[in-house]
This record gives C-alpha cells, structure tokens and sequence, in this order.
C-alpha cells in the first residue's frame, strides 16, 4: 500500500514534514462554497445554486466589484461535489464535465485574473464527506494535479481517514514539494479527541478545531462557547502562517440578525480566524455587506503579530462575556458579547478585562459611538444589546498622543 511504504522511508524524520511554504502570514479571507451551497449538483432544477463553474465565476466577479476584494478577501473555494464520482482512466481527478465542462485550469485562471485566488476541496479518505473520491491512494497525483491546475488553497476533510497523524503531514509535504505555494486548510483535529496541536501547526496553515458551523445563532454560540472553553489547548500555537479555524462565517445567510452577525465577525477577529464567507455574495442585504466589510474590524482579525485572542471573563450566569486580543503597537481589541435575550448594562474593571493599568483611547469599531478616554483603573461602562456585542479598540493613550505628534510634524 501506498501510505505505509511512504512512511517506513519518511517515519524516522517526521519533523522534516513540516510544512514551510511561505503563505498564510495572516488569516486568509475569502470565500467557500459549502455553508450556502452545500452539494447542490441539480443545474436543470437549481441553475443558479448548483456547484458549477457558472457559479464560482458568478461568485468572482461579485467578489471583485463588490468591494470584497479591495477589503483582504483573496480566495475562491470550492467545496465538496466538484468531481467526477469516479477517476479517470490514468487515476487523476476529473471535474464534473457537465458543471465544470471548462475544466479547472480555465477555471481557476479566470479566478485569478479577477486578481483573486482559487481554493479546492478534497478529502484525507477513500471517499469525501459527500461520497467524491478521495486523495486516499492517490495523494502524489493529486498533489501535482492541484499543482497544475494553479490552485492557491486546498481545503483537506477528514471523512474516512485511516490515520491523520500520519497522512496530513504528508500530504502537506507533498503539497510543499509541488514548488506552488498553497495555503493547507486541514480538518485534522475536528476529527480527534486530543488533538496534538504542535504537530498539527509544522504541517498545516490553518486547521479545523471541532464540528461544521450552521446557518443559525446557536451554532455560532456554541462554536464560541467550545473556543472559549478549550483555548487553553490550542490558542498560544496561533501565529504567522498557524491559525486555528471555528469555520465560515454565516453572516449574509437567513440565520443571523444583525447584532448576531457583529457578533460573529468580532469574536472571528480576537481568535485570529479564517474570515471565510459563504453566502450569495451579489445580493447580500447592505447590513450585512457592511459588517463583512468593515475595515478595522478587519483590520483586528489581519494585526500582522497574528496573536489569537482569549476569551477573559464570562458573568456568573454565562450571558456577558468578555474576549481580548492582544494586537500591535501595544494596543489591544475587546469584544463585549451578551449571549442572552435581555439587555445587558454592565461595568467592567481593569483586572475583568484583563488590561495593563494605563489611559487608553478607545475606538468604537462598530462607530456607534465617538471616540473617548479611559481612564487608568476606571470601570469600562457599556450596555449590549441581546445577542449583540460592542467591540472596542483600546489604544494606550501615551501611543495615541505619539501618533498625533508624528502627523503634526
């Protein structure tokens, strides 16, 4: 068999499988098929909803003359249900002929003439999630097929996996050896019960923590919720080129009001997550398209240090919480989530927000407010709308008041 013949040659220096590719220096963003699409293949009864080249390069021009491009979103995914059900006659993937009769090359050139990137879907199995083939058994050829196909991020399930310990770093080495430089988004640990995160960040860009998100605020809660409970296991492995991933965002879809979408693109920003959209990016509400283009919340999830955030207090009942993250220039982003179905009104201290005792300026990102001053050791004021959250930049003054001498002079 293919795998453990690899691994009787590579197994005594699994360390040199470490992926080193030069890409994801800081979260991508973009955009993936699958939370709205899912394997929508019917094109005579669903034209515009199938997973189609029609649709992808729908979903790219959207992209580019939206806005969304010139904001940080790079990447066009395609998810599962994109092949052919079985291999070609010499083992490689086939695209569907009659949804993709262009063939992903075409494809993911027109993509990049659009100056975006183009991802793809595949699965560390026999089989993927939906039933495609999988790279198991196949694993070089698909390597140097992606590769050929000038594919910029692959998207690597773990439906069926024998051993991911083993097969997704070597899949990654082999992405790696390909000399395309492809940003690797493993499912590994969302398939694990203890996941080894150390060995999981020298093979992978991005990862997969735990179950698919759904198009609704209980999903979003409890992905958030999982995170805030489990960061001590994974959040310090974060960094330039390593980020945990709580999966796509929802906003845009039927499933979020307003507030609860703020709330998704605040807490994805402190985590230091993927901000990967999935929505039908052409007649997206303004509400909505606006939040998913907020520049400085953006500019949160893109702080160049790459330092995941934590979640840092949560109240006695669990409806407030507070998340922290530690950006830049000594300043720090604090989202002030309420979970619940009341307005929370609430004052903070210094030690419950876990900040250095100084004067800050603090920037509303959201600007629902002016900009003002806190004070060192004051308590931090704020009412929260239910299920909604205020998120704050807070700048220490003493940084504040350099900036504003160095635009003076």
């Amino acid at each position: 068999m293919f795998i453990p013949s690899l691994f009787v040659v590579f197994g005594s220096v699994w360390p040199s499988l470490a992926l080193d590719n030069g890409v994801g220096l800081t979260p991508p963003m973009g955009w993936l098929s699958w939370l709205r699409y899912s394997c929508t293949i019917n094109c005579e009864e669903y034209p515009t909803e199938c997973i189609s080249e029609n649709l992808i390069k729908r979903t790219a021009d959207a992209m580019a003359s939206e806005g969304f491009l010139e904001a940080g979103y790079q990447y066009v995914i395609i998810d599962d249900c994109w092949p052919e059900t079985t291999r070609g006659a010499d083992g490689r993937l086939v695209p569907d002929q009659a949804r993709f009769p262009s063939g992903i090359l075409e494809l993911s050139r027109y993509i990049q003439s659009k100056g975006l990137k183009f991802g793809i879907y595949e699965d560390y199995g026999n089989l993927t999630c939906a039933g495609y083939p999988g790279v198991l058994g196949h694993e070089a050829t698909d390597a140097a097929t992606f590769a050929e196909w000038e594919v910029d991020y692959v998207k690597l399930d773990g439906c069926g996996a024998p051993d991911p310990d083993e097969g997704y770093p070597m899949f990654g080495k082999l992405l790696n050896e390909t000399g395309r430089p492809m940003i690797y988004s493993c499912s590994w640990p969302a398939y694990q019960s203890h996941p080894n995160y150390y060995a999981i960040a020298k093979a992978c860009n991005i990862w997969r923590n735990y179950g698919d998100i759904e198009n609704n605020w209980g999903s979003v809660l409890n992905i958030m919720n999982w995170f805030g409970s489990n960061q001590d296991e994974f959040a310090q492995i974060a960094g330039p080129g390593n980020f945990n991933d709580p999966d796509m965002l929802v906003i845009g879809n039927s499933g979020l009001s307003v507030d609860q979408a703020r709330v998704q693109m605040a807490v994805w920003s402190v985590l230091a997550a993927p901000l990967i959209m999935s929505v039908e990016v052409s007649s997206m509400e303004p509400e909505f398209k606006e939040i998913l283009l907020n520049k400085d919340v953006i500019a949160v999830d893109q702080d160049p240090m790459g330092k995941q955030g934590l979640r840092v207090w949560t109240g006695l009942d669990g409806q407030d919480q507070i998340w922290h993250r530690e950006l830049s220039g000594n300043a720090r982003a604090l989202a002030f989530v309420n979970s619940g179905e009341t307005t929370v009104e609430a004052s903070y201290t210094y030690e419950q927000m876990k900040l250095p005792l100084q004067d800050y300026i603090l920037q509303d990102l959201y600007k629902e407010e002016e900009k003002r001053t806190l004070r060192a050791g004051e308590d931090f004021k704020v009412k929260i709308n239910p299920t909604g959250v205020r998120f704050y930049k807070f700048v220490p003054k003493i940084e504040e008041d350099i900036v504003r001498e160095n635009e003076i002079y």
